[in-house]
This record gives C-alpha cells, sequence and structure tokens, in this order.
C-alpha cells in the first residue's frame, strides 16, 4: 500500500501503489531528504506515552534496542524515562484537584481498568487449567498497595469462594503479618496461577503443583496486575511464585532475606509459601519465627520506599 522508490547508480524501481517501472540509475544526491513525517509521528509518540504505565522492561522486550538506530521515536525514549515520575505526580495531583472539584479522577479509570482485566481473566483458557477449577481466582486488596503478595495457586478453599488466601496457608498468612506488623488490609494478594490444580482422590481435591508451561501462561495476568498497581515491592511467597516474578527456576535459599530490582523499579522479595510452615515438622517454631522476620524486614522496606 505504500509508493516507493529503489534508487542505485546503475539503475532505479518505482512503485506507484498500481504499476511498477524501471528507469535509469540515479545518483546520491537524488535520494530525498529526511522523511518529513518522521517529525509528526514523534510528536504522536511523544504525546501518546502514560508516564503511569510505564514498564521498562516490557518495553525493551518489545522494541530491543539494537533496533533503536532505525526506528524516529526512539531518539525520546531516554528522556521521556528520565521524565516519567515528575510527570506522573503532576497527573496525579491534577487528578487530587479534580476529584475535589468533583470530576473523575485517575483513581476511577485504574478501578474500571482493573475490574476490566478481573472480568477479563474470569474467561481466561491460556491453559487446560481453566478446566480443573472452579472459577477464575484473581487478586484483591487496595489499587494503591504498596506490597503486593504473590502466592502458588489458589487452593480448595480459594477456588470455591473465589478469593487468594482464605483457607489455612492465608490464615497462617494473616497471623504472622499481624506479628510483623504489616497490615494485611493494606496489600494486594493474588497468586501466579489463577486456577487450582488438583488430583481428586474420592471426594477430596489433592493440589498439584502447577508446571512451568502453565506459570508462563498466567504471567499475562500478574503482569496486568503489577502493570497497574505498580507496587514498590513485589513479595514471592514460594519457588513458583518467584518463577513467575524472576521468569525462571530459582531456589529460595539463594534469593530469600534480600531485595531484587525489577526492570519496572520495583523490588521483589523472597520468602517460603505459608502452606510450606503448615507441612514442616522439624523445627517449625524456629520456620515461623524466620517468617515473621522476612515479613518484617519487607514492611519496613516498603515503608521506607513510600
Amino acid at each position: 500500500t505504500m509508493i516507493w522508490a529503489i534508487l542505485t547508480p546503475e539503475l532505479s524501481l518505482h512503485w506507484d501503489g498500481a504499476r511498477l517501472s524501471e528507469g535509469p540509475g540515479a545518483p546520491r544526491t537524488d535520494a530525498p531528504g529526511a522523511d518529513p513525517v518522521e517529525a509528526a509521528w514523534r510528536t504522536d509518540y511523544a504525546s501518546i506515552f502514560n508516564p503511569a504505565r510505564l514498564m521498562v522492561g516490557a518495553m525493551l522486550k518489545e522494541m530491543p534496542k539494537k533496533y533503536w538506530k532505525n526506528m524516529p521515536e526512539t531518539a525520546l525514549v531516554r528522556s521521556l524515562v528520565a521524565g516519567a515520575q515528575t510527570r506522573e505526580a503532576e497527573m496525579v495531583e491534577r487528578s487530587r484537584k479534580s476529584s475535589a472539584e468533583g470530576a473523575p479522577a485517575v483513581g476511577d479509570n485504574l478501578l474500571t481498568a482493573w475490574e476490566a482485566v478481573r472480568a477479563e481473566a474470569r474467561a481466561c483458557t491460556r491453559c487446560p487449567l481453566y478446566k480443573c477449577g472452579t472459577q477464575t481466582v484473581f487478586g484483591e486488596g487496595p489499587l494503591d498497595a504498596k506490597i503486593m503478595f504473590v502466592g502458588e495457586q489458589p487452593g480448595d478453599q480459594e477456588d470455591l469462594a473465589g478469593r487468594p488466601f482464605v483457607g489455612p496457608a492465608g490464615q497462617l498468612l494473616d497471623r504472622a503479618l499481624g506479628e510483623a506488623g504489616v497490615d494485611r488490609g493494606a496489600a494486594y494478594v493474588t497468586n501466579a496461577v489463577k486456577h487450582f490444580k488438583f488430583e481428586r482422590r474420592g471426594k477430596r481435591r489433592i493440589h498439584q503443583k502447577p508446571d512451568g508451561p502453565e506459570i508462563m501462561a498466567c504471567r499475562w495476568w500478574i503482569e496486568q496486575e503489577r502493570s497497574l498497581i505498580r507496587p514498590p515491592v513485589v513479595v514471592a511467597l514460594g519457588a513458583t511464585a518467584a518463577r513467575s516474578i524472576f521468569e525462571r527456576v530459582v531456589t529460595i535459599g539463594s534469593l530469600r532475606g534480600r531485595a531484587h530490582p525489577l526492570a519496572d523499579g520495583g523490588e521483589a522479595w523472597v520468602t517460603v509459601h505459608p502452606s510450606f510452615l503448615l507441612r514442616v515438622r522439624d523445627d517449625r517454631e524456629a520456620e515461623y519465627a524466620k517468617f515473621v522476620e522476612d515479613l518484617r524486614k519487607i514492611g519496613e522496606r516498603a515503608k521506607a520506599l513510600a
């Protein structure tokens, strides 16, 4: 659909949208100068750039630096990213003023976007697990949460209730958070996999660990939650959650107890899943105390970043 020409010293080819024709060779001086459309495209790109949705890691996946020399808009990327936080702060302040005056706030748009993603997730068929669980179990919590807890998958009670962390592991997490001084109500909780994977034994449904393709298929929903909420701290509860966040197999012991920077500017912390504490037999009290200490450090770090 484009009109184009190829100029060489020996021959030229011209396409007018309907017919291809040949012509004589041409010197370099006959070639047109800079594309005048590029300036308009850069203006358009700068106008649609949304600092509140900036995810540098995702952007680099879609637009690797090795291609930047061929793209007019990439000349703007560094300055746009550098000014993103300032622009976002200005947007929030304008939203606050507009809300005080009765106009729709940015927060209203955020809630609408989150509800739309949750509704879409209810019909998810990205992996075969949608055939197993009763329903999709999406995350829940305040959309301005400073901490996002990511578990493995919903259990039997979560699958029936349609809410994350309401079973025995969730109750243990609530208790540990209370002892660590972290407000569960101020945190966003979700799972790496949104459907319950199980093996049926009589009337019982026995938990089965999700495999790699299932975890990767569900990363779409985790990325949507993170891009909307943008928590300063993301906590991986267990190896499955850590695999989802880091996009590779990791061990809890190698990452536990310290911050790991994420491409979107946040931090990831890794600790055990509370269900591990329900299964452990030796040194259960010591393991629980270590878990509480992890949560205390995470809570303090979230306050510092906020």
